[in-house]
């Protein structure tokens, strides 16, 4: 929610406007509150509109099809006003997230959630039947979580029963994926119409997957007429009762009465909206609401004053979703050359940065329900991809929450959505062969042109702060600094606060001039390796020498760091003081049979164990000892020198070509990913319960188990 403008109305009607929800190019939808204390979503025509007989049309037509149904399942009309210069509707104010970005933050629902979830749309999918309409546009951006349970938004192209067309003049084309196939035909849209679109919204929900999807509008309407539905990511126990939903035959869909039945809940999974991360996040929402409406010490009829709204907005950004209902078709029809329209956001500086999204996690899937190699291995079958979008010199690619980044194939920076592999932003002016770095999880910092520093909100690929760093790569970062190399081979450290640099400094050893170093930041120490395989730690404060230490390896891995100990690989798998780089312990070097030295690799620390490769085997070491645990049981097919990664309960290795999930308690492989022959292995990372392996040619999303 933003703050009132030069313009913008006090009062409409009984509400006093607090602040902006939305904008478009349409109209403004604004958080009111009333004299009695309760709150409503206004959305009112721009005044060079309201004379627009079709849209004021459609403004009360909108209005006229929400007051009629009946249904606890909607947002209701609070009141509203055709006449006069300004038309208004006031609808109910829902604080919570929608489904969608629900499903972003803390990824699919399980069964019983989809259960609760379906039964209370189906039921009022029914009212609004009941009342002899059609809502027509079912999709997760029109569905809001609330704390009383789900609740359906947007009339905006609701229609009777005996409605017949898709695309009357001035009216908004289904939802790609979500309309049924009599939609997108132009045939007549009856109640069966809402049902198919809850069985695409069903799939989402259950499996964080459209129903229905290709690479541009017209595959996804043509796979929505004549393909199967995607379901593969959705359980078992709901294929079956999702399915029929979906069915290209008005006459073979479930009423909305037997779908309701059909998923009836167990008891007690309504608590999915009251207790649990996303109850958490609906709560906040509320609180934020309550915030804004009351003053301490008073009651609750007292409205916030100006600059208390003001305050609160700018001390804890925005808590509110604009899901007051029936505001998105408006709210989208503005410049569609700007992105997707849907609000005008408040203008911010480089350091003004937001929060970090939540990591839309993957279901887990459950390994007795995986098809087996001939071996007897889980076959690992993607969730996504193989998508040729990667170049084939990438680094590995880097997964933070909501978006997997890596080097583009036409060349820059490039986010993808970790739930569907879809595109979310790029940067063609960085120089990926610098690396790139999160910092926060909140913002991505790589080397643009002339060697500047350069940032991206992580989720949005928004650009804030830069700086002249003469930056030939990145290191590391910490809570204060950005580390860089520079192209004279100095180590230079660039404030996270105010773009500004805090030291230079000349390494005690040859920073490798031809690579990017291996670096971490942690407990006031900058730790990487240089020329010779010397370990390096300088002091955060002001890039003074801290201690070095010879890792006995050509190269040196990148660092770990568990609380005050740093763990590095090369010649011993070692753990020191970070502090002052003293021995706690080292795990000696091994030969092979041939006398070849076996180095250790990166290490992973999780719980009480760090995990490595020495060689092509995976080692599992006690965190505090750093005695061996367990030698993979699974002699290697391939060749490994990548870290070990650990997801769900799995350890994760690249067994060139191969990626590999062995058990976390004894080593054993039981997972495997095979790529194209034509395109080996390269990289990988685990994140959100997703694998994502990136060959020369493409980027593939696995699932875990």
């Amino acid at each position: 929610m933003y703050p009132l403008g030069t313009g913008d109305p006090l009062r409409l009607g009984p509400y006093r406007l607090l602040g902006v929800l939305g904008e478009g190019g349409m109209g403004k939808v604004y958080f009111g509150q009333d004299s009695a204390g309760g709150t409503a979503a206004v959305k009112v025509l721009r005044p060079e509109l309201a004379h627009d007989q079709h849209l004021a049309q459609r403004f009360v037509r909108e209005a006229q099809m929400a007051q009629a149904v009946a249904s606890k399942g909607i947002a209701r009309v609070l009141g509203s006003q055709m006449e006069g210069g300004r038309p208004w509707i006031a609808t109910e104010f829902l604080a919570g997230p929608t489904l969608d970005e629900a499903i972003r933050s803390y990824g699919p629902m399980d069964d019983p959630t989809v259960r609760a979830l379906a039964s209370t749309l189906a039921n009022t999918l029914h009212d609004i039947h009941a009342a002899g309409l059609v809502h027509r546009d079912l999709k997760p951006p029109n569905i809001v979580l609330t704390s009383a349970g789900p609740r359906i938004i947007d009339f905006g192209i609701a229609r009777p029963e005996h409605g017949l067309t898709l695309t009357t003049t001035g009216q908004v084309p289904v939802t790609p994926g979500y309309g049924a196939p009599e939609q997108i035909l132009g045939q007549r849209v009856g109640p069966p119409a809402d049902v198919f679109s809850l069985g695409a919204v069903l799939t989402f929900a259950s499996s964080g997957r459209r129903a229905f999807d290709a690479g541009h509008v017209a595959a996804v309407q043509y796979e929505v007429v004549h393909g199967e539905p995607d379901l593969a990511q959705v359980s078992l126990a709901l294929q079956p009762l999702i399915g029929p939903c979906l069915a290209k035959d008005t006459g073979l869909r479930p009423a909305p009465g037997q779908i309701a039945s059909a998923f009836a809940p167990p008891r007690g999974a309504e608590r999915a909206w009251r207790q649990g991360r996303l109850a958490n996040d609906i709560k906040a929402r509320e609180t934020g609401v309550q915030q804004l409406t009351t003053q301490p010490g008073s009651d609750t009829s007292t409205t916030v004053s100006r600059r208390r709204l003001l305050t609160t907005l700018a001390a804890g950004g925005t808590v509110l979703a604009a899901g007051g209902g029936g505001a998105v078709w408006w709210l989208r029809r503005g410049d569609e050359s700007s992105g997707s329209g849907t609000e005008s956001k408040a203008a911010s500086g480089p350091f003004d940065i937001p929060p970090a999204v939540e990591t839309p996690k993957a279901r887990i899937l459950d390994r007795k329900q995986a098809a087996t190699t001939k071996t007897g291995e889980l076959k690992l079958a993607p969730l996504w991809g193989p998508l040729a979008v990667n170049a084939g010199d990438s680094p590995p690619p880097m997964a933070v929450r909501d978006v997997i980044v890596f080097g583009a194939r036409n060349g820059g920076l490039a986010a993808h959505s970790v739930v569907d592999g879809k595109m979310r932003w790029s940067a063609p002016e960085i120089d990926t062969a610098g690396g790139y770095i999160s910092l926060s999880d909140r913002l991505i910092a790589a080397v643009g042109l002339g060697g500047k520093l350069v940032t991206f909100v992580a989720s949005t690929g928004e650009r804030k702060w830069t700086a002249p760093a003469a930056a030939r790569c990145v290191l590391a970062a910490d809570e204060d600094s950005v580390y860089v190399v520079t192209t004279d081979g100095q180590v230079r450290a660039i404030g996270r606060s105010d773009a500004k640099v805090r030291w230079t400094a000349d390494s005690p050893a040859d920073v490798l001039k031809e690579a990017r170093p291996s670096a971490v930041a942690a407990q006031g120490r900058l730790i990487f390796g240089a020329k010779g395989g010397v370990v390096v730690a300088l002091d955060a404060s002001n890039g003074g020498k801290a201690w070095t230490f010879p890792s006995g390896a050509e190269t040196v891995n990148t660092p770990a760091v568990h609380g005050s100990t740093v763990f590095l690989g090369g010649k011993n798998l070692t753990a020191r003081r970070i502090s002052n780089g003293n021995e706690i312990w080292t795990n000696k070097p091994y030969e092979d049979y041939t006398g070849e030295l076996l180095l250790w690799s990166t290490p992973t620390v999780n719980g009480d164990r760090v995990y490595a490769m020495r060689g092509s085997w995976a080692q599992s070491v006690s965190l505090t000892d750093g005695n061996t645990v367990w030698d993979s049981t699974t002699p290697p097919k391939g060749d490994s020198r990548s870290a070990v990664q650990v997801q769900s309960s799995f350890a994760w290795i690249m067994d060139y070509p191969w990626v590999v999930g062995m058990e976390l308690d004894h080593g054993e492989a039981v997972a495997r990913y095979e790529p194209s022959k034509a395109s080996p292995t390269l990289g990988f990372t685990a994140h959100g319960n997703r694998v994502f392996v990136m060959t020369e040619e493409s980027l593939t999303a696995l699932p875990v188990f």
